[in-house]
């Protein structure tokens, strides 16, 4: 194809009337008033509404207001920790450049790229965004970067007649392009829609959290039905029972519970923060350590993305490269007749690419291809301080896919460097053709990417670029063979022991990449990442049936190479589809449907587009796979954390109900110990700082050396630790201070009820009781297997300021004159602090004898930190 002379300016005011500007289509946002009242209407917010408006029938304003108090805060929190609103779409416009050259009326004149139409032809040059989809009329050693949408690392080479897409860049080269497609019917748009249209799975702590939920309600309301029939056998008004119904089936709803996940949630992603993995979306925290399946990308994530040629082969010996990443310093080891051709062949591999290295800020990195760059950087290494010549390239032939080499001109030499495939049969036959083919196969074997070059003196420099032909033809014939060069993209040093960390986890890891199979083979089995099984597949080879597909790659270590969007996409429905919890790595545009269907979206923050920062639920800063593990370490922390301060909440509900359960039990004939205010009080006056402190604890020691959770958070262990341990003993201490302090003042029972100075008392010596009886809690629900003093009493210095926070209320709660007159209760008696006070020890001592029989009488002398949740 030869060039087009493009349109007139009436031409294209005519086609963008008719298409439309060359932007893509906005994806409607959700509006941020429905996202807000997302947050004040789910299941546990309603309930929590309903028992706010409950509470104000009933006739308690004050325990309306609380409640109230609680769902706004913690919707409000809960809103802010989820501001960022997916914004993929907008992002994928941020990709299109914003004014281009196009030929206009038979002239170069720059447009902006809005104004793009079908027909248009555009003048592109290295580094420039391809606007629109094209077609290359003109194409002078092109090659385009299109890992945005293939997931191809390495750029494609473009020829005449080829076809380009919209935000994808030239890496090298010249063309002129026509424009085939603009805005919504580009490639790039499809993906757009195709993000948009994935949805995420519900997380699994929003799974347990609606079954938490529903637990309670219905023990909630069926206890209130109850009260309310107990109520009325007893002689109260159906009013008055309607009432007390009430005031239990409120006091019965966890309200600390909501605002404890979410802040717990918010500690954990901080921590993340600080590990370079930044958290998008609350859920995710928990997720992560509920994560069984991880499908990483290659290049970046489990490598460095910084080629390096490491070995030169030639006909002379073997020369090894030792550098640092595209540094021109180096160790350079082999025999002076090996050096002296290696250096040959380095300026023969750098004039015939044009990548090169530049030092910015002291910093040496890659501009153009990294490939081509790491040959540079091994000319400049070979060549000493004088540094290599650059060479005066006459004529170039680009690298294209089936030629698979590159040749230049430069002077009377014919360079040519490409695959060892196509280079070595056009080299002369030589005796040093057995030791060649050994040395490929090693280096192939220990994962380098290998080249060969190779040059052909020519009679004659000739007089310019006309009288080369559009082909190189019969030039590249009798070459003569310069070496051999290896390259290696290095693995993370973290990545190995990551990958066993993983394993050790019980997490399976396989690789999704747009790359070749062999080299991402090589590099899945240098990293310990390919299974006993080396399975390796193709994108193209993966079955259509969705359950075959699953039970092909449920596996660890499996490689799935040259993965279009669509096929990436299939991979996570399959694993899904088999049970697996899934975290899926991507950093393009064409990983954004992905991410938005995975169970956690992996990111990366360095290297990765807008397009899939904002799909993601979790962005690696340091686009590290073993942050992953990290972050599913601090995951699974997290998740620890909701058991402990969900037991902690529960053990304090039993509490809670115990006085009404007597006081039905007696027909109303003894007094109820607390009222329904103060219960609220406890639940958010004095027990909310210590669940959150609980919802800080560290990730102990042995958390990544067993599989994933997969109990419920109210599993029968903890259903027996609160309802049949914890919340007893404690009950037991509320109810005998409160006794204790009637029976010292004369009440017996069965008499009638004493003053209210004395049943303030007993209240207030019930109420103590409960709250330091909390605190004991707060530290035996640090480990469901060790008791407080093998953690230390110390360690976790957010507890110790809770606790004194919340000693500090209690006597406020207590001894300051109208807050206890509002709640109802008066400082106890001596007697009653003294029972109060030995709740404490009770119930530490009861948590011990508890784990011991768990534990058979062995695990309780592990060291600190060591025990799980």
């Amino acid at each position: 194809m030869t060039a087009v002379a493009g349109l007139s300016a009436e031409e294209a005011a005519g086609l963008l009337a008719a298409d439309g500007p060359n932007v893509l289509p906005q994806m409607r946002p959700v509006p941020r008033w429905r996202r807000a009242a997302a947050e004040f209407t789910h299941f546990f917010a309603l309930l929590l509404w309903v028992a706010a408006a409950l509470a104000f029938v009933a006739g308690m304003p004050q325990l309306g207001v609380a409640v109230m108090v609680v769902v706004i805060v913690n919707g409000v929190f809960s809103y802010a920790q989820e501001a960022r609103a997916e914004r993929a779409a907008s992002k994928l416009r941020a990709m299109l450049p914003s004014q281009v050259r196009v030929k206009r009326d038979g002239r170069a004149v720059r447009v902006d790229a809005s104004r793009l139409v079908r027909g248009d032809v555009v003048l592109l040059c290295a580094g420039d965004r391809i606007p629109a989809d094209v077609d290359f009329a003109v194409a002078e050693a092109c090659t385009v970067d299109e890992s945005m949408l293939s997931g191809e690392s390495e750029p494609v080479a473009k020829n005449a007649g080829d076809s380009g897409y919209g935000g994808t860049f030239l890496a090298n080269g010249n063309a002129e392009a026509q424009v085939t497609a603009t805005g919504a019917r580009t490639r790039l748009a499809a993906i757009a829609s195709l993000t948009a249209a994935a949805q995420p799975p519900p997380s699994p702590l929003n799974n347990e959290l609606r079954r938490v939920v529903r637990i309670i309600s219905v023990v909630a309301l069926s206890l209130g039905g109850v009260f309310f029939a107990v109520s009325l056998l007893a002689g109260t008004s159906w009013r008055d029972a309607f009432l007390f119904a009430i005031g239990v089936s409120v006091a019965l709803v966890p309200e600390g519970l909501l605002p404890t996940v979410t802040l717990s949630l918010a500690m954990g992603a901080q921590r993340m923060a600080g590990r370079n993995a930044l958290v998008r979306h609350l859920q995710a925290v928990e997720t992560l350590g509920s994560t069984t399946f991880i499908c990483t990308d290659k290049t970046g994530t489990l490598t460095q993305n910084r080629m390096s040629a490491v070995e030169v082969w030639t006909p002379e010996g073997t020369v090894r490269v030792r550098g640092q990443g595209y540094a021109p310093e180096a160790g350079i080891t082999g025999s002076p007749a090996a050096l002296q051709r290696a250096r040959r062949l380095s300026h023969a591999a750098r004039a015939a690419s044009r990548g090169r290295i530049v030092q910015q800020r002291g910093e040496w990195s890659a501009e153009g291809d990294p490939m081509e760059a790491a040959l540079d950087a091994l000319a400049r290494r070979l060549a000493g301080a004088e540094g290599p010549p650059e060479a005066e390239v006459d004529f170039r032939w680009g690298f294209d896919p089936v030629r698979k080499r590159e040749s230049v001109v430069a002077g009377n030499a014919l360079l040519v460097k490409g695959a060892p495939e196509s280079v070595l049969p056009l080299c002369l036959g030589s005796t040093d053709r057995p030791a060649c083919a050994g040395a490929l196969e090693d280096m192939a074997a220990r994962g380098l990417r290998v080249l060969a070059v190779a040059e052909r003196r020519l009679p004659d420099p000739g007089a310019g670029n006309s009288q080369w032909p559009a082909e190189p033809g019969l030039l590249e014939e009798q070459l003569t063979l310069l070496g051999l060069v290896g390259l290696h993209d290095p693995p993370r040093e973290s990545v190995a022991d990551a990958l066993r960390t993983a394993r050790t986890a019980g997490i399976k890891v396989a690789m999704v990449t747009g790359d070749h199979p062999s080299t991402a083979a090589a590099i899945a089995a240098e990293i310990g990442l390919l299974g006993p099984e080396r399975t390796v597949i193709e994108g193209r080879d993966l079955p259509d049936d969705e359950h075959m597909l699953g039970a092909l790659l449920d596996r660890d270590g499996v490689v799935v190479s040259r993965v279009s969007p669509e096929q990436k996409l299939r991979v996570a429905r399959a694993l899904q589809l088999r049970g697996h919890i899934l975290a899926m790595t991507g950093d393009g545009v064409n990983d954004g449907p992905a991410l938005q269907e995975a169970d956690i979206g992996v990111a990366m923050g360095a290297s990765g587009t807008d397009v899939a920062r904002e799909a993601a639920d979790l962005v690696l800063l340091d686009d590290d796979f073993a942050t992953i593990i990290s972050a599913v370490e601090q995951g699974r922390a997290t998740y620890a954390n909701i058991r402990r301060f969900l037991t902690y909440h529960l053990t304090d509900n039993v509490a809670e109900l115990t006085p009404f359960v007597v006081w039905a039990l007696s027909g109303g004939s003894f007094p109820l110990a607390l009222s329904v205010l103060q219960i609220l009080f406890l639940d958010i006056g004095t027990d909310l700082l210590p669940a959150l402190a609980l919802g800080s604890e560290r990730p102990g020691k042995r958390i990544l050396q067993r599989p994933p959770e997969r109990r419920h958070l109210m599993d029968t262990a903890l259903m027996v630790r609160v309802f049949a341990v914890l919340g007893p003993v404690e009950a037991v201490c509320e109810m005998t201070a409160f006794t204790l302090t009637l029976w010292l003042a004369g009440w017996r029972p069965g008499a009638a009820f004493p003053g209210p100075a004395v049943l303030a008392a007993a209240s207030g010596a019930a109420f103590a009781t409960v709250v330091l009886a909390q605190l004991a809690n707060a530290f035996a629900c640090r480990s469901e297997s060790l008791p407080p003093w093998r953690l230390g009493w110390g360690t976790n210095r957010l507890l110790l300021w809770a606790v004194a926070v919340e000693l500090a209320a209690l006597a406020g709660f207590l001894f300051i004159g109208p807050i206890a007159a509002m709640l109802g209760h008066a400082p106890p008696t001596m007697s009653g602090l003294l029972a109060a006070v030995l709740a404490m020890p009770a119930l530490i001592c009861a948590d011990y004898l508890h784990k011991r029989i768990r534990a058979g009488g062995k695990g309780l002398s592990r060291g600190r930190g060591a025990g799980p949740a």
